[in-house]
C-alpha cells in the first residue's frame, strides 16, 4: 500500500486535470498494470473520456523527465493511461466488486421454498 500522506507524489496535472497513472494505481491494487487495464478495457461503459485517457508520446517524455524514472529496468510497451479523480474512483469500485466476487463462497441455487437444490446429473 501506499501511504496516504504519499499519494500527492503520484498526482499528475495533465491536459489541466489532476491525474494519476495507471502503473501507480496498479500499486496499492497489488496487480499488474496489464491487469489493471485489462479490468478498464471489459468495463468500458464505467470508463468514459472524462475519466480516463492514454497519455501522448510527448506528455509521456514530459512526465517522465519529471518523474525521473531509470531506464534501466526494460520500460512500457506502449503509453500509460492517465486517470482523473473520477477514474481512480471507479477503479476502485471495479476492483472492490472483483475482490467481493472472489472471497463469497459460492452457494448453490435456492429452489422456490428456499431449500437448496441438489445439482444437476
Amino acid at each position: 500500500m501506499v501511504p496516504v500522506e504519499n499519494v500527492g507524489r503520484y498526482i499528475f496535472s495533465v491536459r489541466g486535470q489532476r491525474v494519476m497513472l495507471d502503473s501507480d494505481l496498479a500499486r496499492p491494487y497489488g496487480v499488474e498494470v496489464k491487469r489493471l487495464n485489462e479490468r478498464v478495457r471489459r468495463n468500458p461503459d464505467r470508463f468514459p473520456q472524462e475519466f480516463m485517457f492514454q497519455l501522448t508520446s510527448e506528455e509521456f517524455a514530459r512526465l517522465r523527465s519529471q518523474i525521473a524514472t531509470s531506464k534501466g529496468r526494460g520500460g512500457r510497451r506502449y503509453l500509460p493511461y492517465a486517470f482523473t479523480e473520477h477514474g481512480a474512483v471507479m477503479l476502485a469500485a471495479v476492483f472492490k466488486a472483483i475482490r467481493q466476487l472472489m472471497e463469497e463462497p459460492e452457494e448453490p441455487p435456492k429452489g422456490r421454498m428456499g431449500f437448496h437444490m441438489a445439482p444437476k446429473r
